[in-house]
């Protein structure tokens, strides 16, 4: 295969001697006697040299002109004598104030150029333009200070203009540009050529695109003021001082006849009576047939000579720097949108869409009562403006703010050195504008303070245009006074962690009780400290779900705005909420897991040897009758049907995450979350996207997974485990069947489940005659579940089995060595069994207990008042409190942690799906951690045998 390879020439690469075919994109030589044109793309004459024939600059011929008509004409195609000399590049010269003349006024060629001067006499007052080829009128400030086109010393000559010299002209332009951030400072040709003219002939003659050049100036360095500068900010401010007496206009005090309003005063806390003493004269809504949505945004634009250009509508992304569809630029100005827009850009693009700097002053319109569209005028701060070499405007204290009017967009001017025709050496570019519309506080009718704009410039430094790029961006924001909702925030925070403390304290309570310890602890202060990290995560998840949904309902349902979303920076308390909520939440969950992973539980077998069986006795060659051994498969059985319950929880954790993630991706709730007015759950892809709120975000997906939580509670409660299935009171009743019970317990506090004392078939055969026993401990009572609070001698006692049955070098009068693990087992249990049923069946009397009720205060804070000092006390239970020790029993704590995972997963990657994966992960994880480890637990305190656990 050919390769298409060329090598890359560009007309700079020429040199001299040489110019660039545009054909052949490549350089080609030039003929005899030429050099390379000023464009670079054809050829021209050496000076002292003539075009015979020229082809639109390619194939030129030139020949030599003779030595007595060594001059060549302007249009480079005859030889001709200048009697005044030649310029450098080989044609006439004329001294100033004369023109040239190389032909007659038939057309004719003259032999030898002429240098006529132009009459600047009173009758005609001419002189010579600027390319010397024709007398002109000369410029009326000569004439003024002359009456002729000279302008002698001692007047003033500067930008083309003549001033008389007197007394009060303003000083000395200092015609440098400050650059703060690169730290360079430089002469600006812009500025050499216009600043002092533009001053006297704004002070002088009330020049009116005088007075907008220099105001121009003043923005182009920034608006900086100085006391003892006399920079172009300077000039303005001496001229302003100086004309108080030409008046006003539109009785705005800081707008001068024939100045353009730059500034608006230095006093201390005039920032702050602009922005918040006024209000904006029109209302806005979101909703209803009176809607007023727009932002009718308007600027008059001016370019850097002062002349007016025109007035423009922000609509259609004048401001805006980065490329987009006209829709989506037009979305910055629809009330209540919250716009972000930001890209890089090439410095050549720059370069090539803003040579020329255009000048904004911005105002805001609306309706007046008697139909006249009137304006008002938008402030600006100017982050980089300078005052007193201080960034005042940097300042977080309003009052210090010195506020600005006029701004621009692009600065490729000021940073020019020496000659307006080349390229700059600086260009300054608003990098960040920010449109800032703020609300009335305690408005009901959408009522807002004075728009500001803040713009940011960022200062460049022209290397390689090509391959620098700048970060540019344009937001309009709105915001309100959130003081008051934080300080309700913090009372509510108050008040809640108040209360969660004594809660907290009270459950320590508990538990001191529950443990049968009388000291406080380190223990108990770490015990403590865990129960308040739970009750204070759910305080945190309280005030953070209550706020979400707040801003949820009432910024997208208002119809008059009363109420904006917090900003990003505003947010950052709420973000800290809901991550002190998860951390604080993940340890009550750690410590619920290792709780219930730590549970003493003990399954006690009611069966009985029914009949005698005759069994030899090995080496005495008798045998003797023995009862019949009990099977232990039944305990086994309830063993592993309490392994298999474990786990189980009130929802569908896998419905759960799939149907938060329906709604919020398919159905469209996650558009809520967005940063605008609008309430649809659909959005077109055309239209503009404004950023989330992470408020609302999290207020979306928290009250969606709640209420898809309550929904699947309500439904297992009231028709999956009433008509379907109910584990838990199926356990129960296997107990009972099996006649097996089981007993969990604290140190000193546990849960009992007692067996029934017939079998079903039974029941259902004697109940009609009232002939089977009832369910309960004492005589005609039915409950089946029991709070029980042991004695210390009691337990001391079951701790003493335990630990004799299940150390490895237990007496061998109750573990014979020789067995296997298995017998070990069955007779480790065995004993254990024998000694717990016989505490039931009130054997020990000096270990025996009561039954009672608990009192109402008892059942409402968790906590027993009576102590178990003599007798142990079993209380009546009416719920199955032993789901205490299970998922089941904790559903709310492991909801509140899964919704706040999934808020902080979301909060942290901005992906509703991702979070929704890790979710369900964690879930199965914290699953396979709690059933596996469960398991061991369950076989080490109930003595079964751990390979019969499936």
């Amino acid at each position: 295969a050919r390769g298409f390879s060329v090598p890359l020439q560009r007309p700079a690469d020429c040199g001299t001697d040489r110019y660039f075919d545009s054909s052949r994109l490549a350089c080609a030589p030039c003929g005899a006697h030429q050099r390379q044109s000023a464009g670079g793309s054809s050829c021209v004459c050496e000076p002292g040299y003539r075009m015979v024939s020229s082809n639109a600059g390619f194939s030129v011929t030139c020949e030599k002109c003779p030595e007595n008509m060594s001059g060549v004409t302007q249009d480079g195609w005859n030889c001709i004598t200048c009697p005044k000399g030649l310029t450098s590049k080989g044609n006439c010269k004329c001294p100033n104030n004369e023109i040239l003349v190389e032909r007659s006024i038939d057309g004719v060629l003259l032999n030898e150029a002429l240098c006529i001067h132009c009459n600047g006499s009173e009758q005609s007052f001419s002189a010579s333009d600027a390319s010397g080829s024709r007398c002109v009128r000369c410029e009326k400030t000569f004439i003024q200070v002359s009456n002729s086109c000279d302008c002698n010393s001692p007047n003033i000559l500067t930008g083309g203009l003549c001033f008389l010299t007197r007394e009060g002209l303003p000083p000395k332009g200092v015609t440098v540009v400050r650059f703060a951030q690169l730290g360079i400072t430089l002469t600006s040709a812009w500025f050499l050529k216009n600043l002092q003219s533009s001053a006297f002939a704004c002070w002088l003659y009330s020049n009116l695109t005088a007075c907008q050049a220099l105001g121009n100036m003043c923005v182009m360095n920034m608006n900086s003021l100085s006391s003892s500068s006399t920079d172009a900010c300077g000039l303005f401010q001496y001229i302003f001082v100086s004309t108080a007496r030409v008046g006003i206009i539109h009785s705005i005090p800081y707008w001068r006849h024939n100045l353009p309003w730059l500034y608006y005063g230095d006093q201390p806390g005039l920032a702050s009576q602009v922005l918040e003493k006024n209000h904006f004269p029109t209302t806005f809504t979101f909703k209803g047939t009176d809607k007023d949505v727009k932002l009718k945004f308007i600027a008059a634009s001016f370019d850097a000579a002062g002349n007016f250009l025109k007035w423009q509508s922000l609509e259609g992304g004048i401001l805006q720097l980065c490329p987009d569809t006209q829709t989506k630029l037009n979305a910055a100005y629809v009330f209540g949108t919250t716009y972000q827009q930001s890209c890089k850009i090439s410095v050549s693009k720059i370069l090539l869409d803003f040579a020329n700097p255009v000048f904004y002053d911005l105002f805001l319109e609306y309706n007046g009562g008697n139909g006249q569209q009137h304006l008002w005028a938008v402030p600006v701060l100017n982050l980089n403006l300078q005052y007193n070499e201080k960034f005042v405007n940097q300042d977080n204290n309003m009052n210090n703010w010195l506020l600005t009017r006029r701004f621009f967009l692009v600065d490729a001017l000021s940073g020019k050195e020496n000659d307006l025709g080349k390229p700059p050496r600086v260009i300054r570019i608003a990098s960040e504008i920010t449109i800032s519309i703020r609300l009335v506080s305690h408005t009901q009718r959408g009522t807002i303070y004075p728009p500001l704009i803040t713009v940011a410039y960022t200062d460049v430094l022209i290397q390689n245009p090509e391959t620098q790029n700048v970060m540019v961006s344009f937001a309009v924001s709105y915001e309100m006074n959130q003081s008051e909702a934080q300080i309700q925030t913090d009372i509510a925070l108050g008040v809640l962690g108040g209360l969660a403390v004594l809660w907290s304290l009270l459950k320590t309570a508990g538990w001191k009780r529950r443990t049968g310890s009388s000291i406080i602890d380190l223990q108990t202060v770490f015990k403590f400290l865990l129960f308040y990290a739970g009750d204070l995560a759910n305080v945190f998840f309280i005030i953070t779900l209550g706020t979400g949904i707040y801003w949820l309902v009432f910024f997208k349902a208002q119809q008059f705005v009363s109420v904006l979303l917090p900003l990003p920076s505003q947010e950052e308390d709420f973000v800290t909420y809901i991550a002190c909520a998860f951390s604080l939440k993940a340890l009550q969950f750690l410590h619920l897991l290792v709780s219930q992973l730590a549970i003493d539980i003990f399954f006690i077998d009611w069966e009985r040897p029914k009949g005698k069986v005759l069994k030899a006795v090995e080496g005495e060659g008798v045998t003797k009758s023995a009862a019949v051994p009990v099977s232990i498969w039944r305990t086994y059985f309830i063993a592993n049907e309490w392994n298999e319950i474990q786990t189980i929880r009130k929802i569908n954790p896998l419905f759960q995450v799939l149907a938060v993630l329906f709604f919020l991706e398919v159905v469209g709730f996650s558009n809520l979350a967005l940063m605008d007015a609008s309430s649809s759950l659909t959005r077109s892809s055309e239209s503009y996207v404004a950023p989330w709120s992470r408020i609302l975000r999290f207020g979306v997906s928290a009250a969606l997974w709640v209420a898809i939580a309550i929904l699947q509670v309500i439904f297992f409660a009231v028709i999956y485990e009433r008509f379907v299935e109910d584990k838990i009171s199926q356990f129960v009743d296997l107990c009972c069947v099996s006649n097996v019970s089981i007993s969990l317990s604290h140190l000193y506090f546990g849960v009992y489940v007692i067996h029934k004392d017939c079998t079903i078939l039974n029941e259902v055969l004697l109940s009609t005659e009232n002939l089977c026993s009832q369910r309960g401990l004492l005589p005609n009572t039915d409950g089946q579940t029991f709070q029980i609070s042991i004695s210390r001698k009691m337990r001391l006692h079951y701790d003493w089995i335990h630990e004799t049955l299940t150390r490895k070098r237990g007496p061998t009068r109750l573990l014979d060595s020789s067995a296997n693990t298995f017998e070990q087992s069955t007779r480790a249990y065995n004993a254990m069994n024998k000694f717990l049923s016989s505490f039931i069946d009130h054997v020990h009397k000096e270990m025996d207990y009561i039954v009672k009720d608990k009192l109402l205060l008892e059942r409402l804070l968790g906590m027993e008042f009576m102590e178990p000092i003599e007798k142990s006390i079993f209380y009546n239970d009416e719920g199955h409190s032993f789901s205490d020790v299970l998922y089941y029993g904790n559903e709310t704590t492991l909801l509140i942690f899964d919704v706040l995972f999934f808020s902080v997963v979301d909060l942290a990657s901005q992906s509703f799906v991702l979070a929704a994966i890790l979710t369900y992960l964690q879930q199965e994880i914290f699953r396979f951690i709690r059933n596996t480890l469960g398991q061991k637990n369950l076989a080490s305190k109930t003595l079964v045998d751990q390979r019969f656990l499936i």
